[in-house]
């Protein structure tokens, strides 16, 4: 399960994070506003498109199970699009055909989670979940090591990672196949209107704790986004460089956030399945966001801001995976996995599309000159991080 979700992570992370920026680059030179139409574009339509492929994977029946299809087709469809993005002429079907690999290339990782969700036992979500993470944590520096290895082909940065990333996915079913699903009992109606528009959502009044769940997450995520909406702005202003020259420090940090998150996400998980506790994993990593968020407010040094971020990351590591297993426990219907888990996954990228809009309004609060406030903009962070890990500590009753 590690390896897949490693897998379809290098396959997904290696183009957002750096080869569909070398093409675009190549198509448009010095029109870098043009990448972020293109990302967000895809973003915005696996957003609308992930309940509805949730609940087409509940209720699929075949001799190879319910998930298995959805990771083929979406390697498959993954593999096409990275063709067609290194052939496209225009950035317009650059933009098409991420669209189609973003769809691809995360619904075969949805897939694994929802296998996640299906077959792993309580006493090992904690574990099996920090592990993933730290898959996902690590495939995007593997995947562009994989990338520069054949940076003198175009057509090779993209096929490469994919059919790496590919290879490895399909291991998983190869070596671990889920199982024939058709004589699993479908447990609801049939697909109306009706129902695909329930997919989006959920009752809060019968779910209690799903919903608690959810918010709390929502807010983190808040606090989370605020805080790395302006982060490369916020280094340059701090340590009083050029934008330009700010791409070491943000690499350097990302370095060094990356193993503080490996090890936040193993500690947390492989802790919280030992002493059957998860929600006190949450407040912890809630808190130490707040310390790491409150370093950065207050830093105007590479160490202190080296100290912040590694804080920040540690924390999101050990939320993120011990929320993780919390989620499994307490998903309103085992059999429609993938549909709430699509919901769950809403309390994540809705905040990543709001606080980056809200942000400027704080930054322009008490602010003076050309110096923004990004003081108030990570203490903000900091306390909806905060309230987010309380908010589960104090309201999800089924899970210690």
């Amino acid at each position: 399960m590690t390896i897949g979700s490693f897998g379809a992570s290098i396959a997904l992370m290696v183009p957002q994070s750096y080869s569909l920026a070398v093409r675009v680059s190549e198509l448009e030179p010095g029109r870098e506003e043009l990448l972020g139409y293109v990302t967000g574009s895809a973003q915005f339509v696996y957003l609308v498109l992930s309940p509805l492929i949730g609940l087409w994977s509940d209720r699929t029946r075949s001799r190879l199970g319910r998930r298995t299809p959805f990771m083929l087709l979406g390697a498959a469809l993954g593999m096409v699009a990275l063709l067609g993005i290194a052939l496209a002429p225009s950035v317009l079907l650059v933009g098409l055909a991420w669209i189609v690999g973003m769809v691809g290339w995360s619904m075969a990782g949805q897939a694994i989670q929802n296998v996640q969700a299906d077959r792993v036992p309580e006493e090992q979500r904690g574990r099996v979940s920090a592990l993933t993470s730290v898959g996902t944590q690590i495939a995007p520096v593997v995947g562009i090591g994989v990338a520069y290895a054949v940076a003198s082909s175009t057509l090779l940065v993209f096929l490469v990672p994919g059919l790496v990333g590919a290879a490895l996915l399909i291991l998983f079913p190869v070596f671990k196949p889920e199982g024939d699903s058709r004589a699993l009992v479908r447990t609801s109606g049939g697909l109306t209107v009706k129902s695909l528009i329930a997919g989006y959502g959920f009752s809060p009044r019968t779910y209690p704790d799903f919903g608690w769940n959810w918010l709390g997450r929502f807010i983190f995520f808040m606090g989370l986004y605020f805080n790395t909406a302006f982060g490369t702005f916020f280094y340059a202003q701090r340590l009083d460089l050029p934008v330009k020259d700010v791409a070491g420090v943000v690499a350097s940090i990302g370095i060094i956030g990356v193993l503080a998150a490996t090890g936040g996400a193993i500690a947390g998980g492989f802790l919280s399945d030992k002493l059957g506790r998860r929600k006190l994993f949450t407040l912890i990593g809630s808190a130490i966001f707040v310390f790491g968020a409150c370093t950065e407010a207050f830093a105007h040094s590479m160490p202190q801001l080296v100290v912040g971020a590694v804080l920040m990351q540690l924390a999101i590591a050990v939320f993120a995976a011990v929320d993780q297993a919390i989620v499994f426990a307490i998903l309103p219907d085992r059999a429609q996995a993938g549909r709430y888990l699509a919901v769950v996954a809403f309390a994540q990228k809705i905040p990543s599309a709001l606080a980056p809009l809200i942000a400027p309004l704080i930054i322009t609060v008490g602010a003076t000159g050309g110096e923004k406030n990004y003081t108030l903009l990570y203490l903000t962070g900091a306390v909806f991080a905060f309230v987010g890990g309380l908010i589960i500590f104090t309201k999800v009753k089924s899970v210690r």
